[in-house]
């Protein structure tokens, strides 16, 4: 399993956000949260990496996967089912 830190942009109204994120806490992976409904700078941010609005984003490994893609997620953190 991966030791780095994930980066996740989310807003708190979206349910796949909070899918994601309760995925990874129930895996133990530690990530940072970004609101990008508060947070214009890393919306912006957002955007420039992934070429689009929609979340959740998540960068995992410097990998950028948009949506709840579980079992892309599973790949870049070495998770087995």
């Amino acid at each position: 399993m991966s030791n780095s830190v994930v980066k996740i942009y989310s807003t708190p109204s979206c349910p796949y956000c909070n899918m994601l994120k309760s995925y990874l806490r129930s895996k133990g992976i530690r990530f940072i949260d970004y609101d990008v409904s508060k947070d214009q700078e890393k919306a912006m941010e957002m955007v420039r990496i992934s070429g689009q609005m929609g979340v959740p984003v998540a960068v995992i490994n410097g990998r950028v996967v948009i949506g709840f893609n579980k079992p892309l997620i599973d790949r870049l953190l070495g998770i087995s089912n």
